[in-house]
C-alpha cells in the first residue's frame, strides 16, 4: 500500500483557502461535513497557525497530529484520522480509461490540472473523484463530541490545501496512487491493438484467391499451359 508522507505546511496568513475549482470543492465538502461556523472558524485558525502535524496519505486514510491549546491548559496533541470511499477494482479501471480517453490528460494532471472534462467523464462511467461532506469519516484523541471536531476540520482543511496543489494527491485517496495510475497507463499503451476482423465478403474473397494460387501451381508443375490460361 502507497503512504504520502507530507511535512508540516508553514503558517499561513489570510484567509489560506483553496484557489483551485477542485480544491474548492474539497472545502465545501468540509463545510459541508462541519456542525457551526464556530468550529470552522476554530479549524481554520489552527490549520493556518500550523498546528497541524505531518500529514500521512494512504488510500481512502489521513492521518495526522493536532496541537492545541487551550486557555489556562497545557497544549495538547490529539490524533486525528480521516477516511473517504475507495474506488473499488471495476472504478480504479474505468478512472484509468477515462485518463486515456483524451490525449493531455495525463500530463494535465502530472502538471497540477485537474482537467473539468475529466471529472465530467469519470462521473458519467459511475465513478466520483470529488468527496462530499457526508462521506467524510473523521475521528479524534481529542474528549470532544461532534465528529467532525475542529481538529479533524483543520487536518481536512490543510488536505484541500494538499489537494489544491496536486489533484493527484485526490486520486491517491480514491484508491489510484500517481505511480499505480502512470503503471496502468503504460500497460494499456504497450497492448497491441486488435487486429481487424475481415468480414465475411472478404473471407470469401481471400479464400478464392488462395484456392486459384494453388490450383495455377499444380498446372504449372504439369506444364498445362491452357488449363492456366483458363484461370487467369
Amino acid at each position: 500500500m502507497t503512504v504520502t508522507s507530507h511535512p508540516p505546511l508553514a503558517p499561513r496568513r489570510g484567509a489560506a483557502r483553496a484557489t483551485t475549482w477542485w480544491g474548492k470543492a474539497w472545502v465545501r465538502a468540509l463545510e459541508e461535513a462541519a456542525y457551526a461556523e464556530t468550529d470552522l472558524r476554530r479549524a481554520r485558525s489552527l490549520a493556518r497557525s500550523g498546528a497541524v502535524g505531518g500529514i500521512s496519505i494512504t488510500t481512502g486514510r489521513v492521518v495526522a497530529a493536532v496541537a492545541d491549546q487551550v486557555r489556562g491548559r497545557d497544549e495538547e496533541l490529539h490524533t486525528v484520522e480521516v477516511r473517504v470511499p475507495v474506488l473499488d477494482a471495476e472504478g480504479r479501471a474505468a478512472l484509468v480509461e477515462v485518463v486515456a480517453a483524451e490525449a493531455g490528460r495525463i500530463g494535465a494532471l502530472l502538471a497540477g490540472d485537474l482537467p473539468h472534462g475529466l471529472v465530467e467523464h469519470a462521473d458519467e462511467a459511475g465513478v466520483e473523484l470529488l468527496p462530499y461532506g457526508t462521506e467524510m469519516e473523521t475521528t479524534c484523541t481529542c474528549v470532544g463530541w461532534l465528529d467532525p471536531c475542529p481538529h479533524a476540520l483543520a487536518v481536512l482543511s490543510q488536505v484541500a490545501w494538499l489537494v489544491d496543489a496536486d489533484p493527484l494527491v485526490l486520486l491517491h485517496l480514491r484508491g489510484l496512487p500517481r505511480d499505480d495510475l502512470l503503471a496502468r497507463l503504460h500497460a494499456r499503451s504497450a497492448q497491441p491493438e486488435p487486429a481487424d476482423e475481415l468480414d465475411a465478403a472478404h473471407l470469401d474473397t481471400a479464400l478464392d484467391a488462395a484456392v486459384r494460387a494453388a490450383r495455377i501451381l499444380e498446372l504449372l508443375d504439369r506444364d498445362d499451359d491452357a488449363s492456366v490460361d483458363h484461370l487467369l
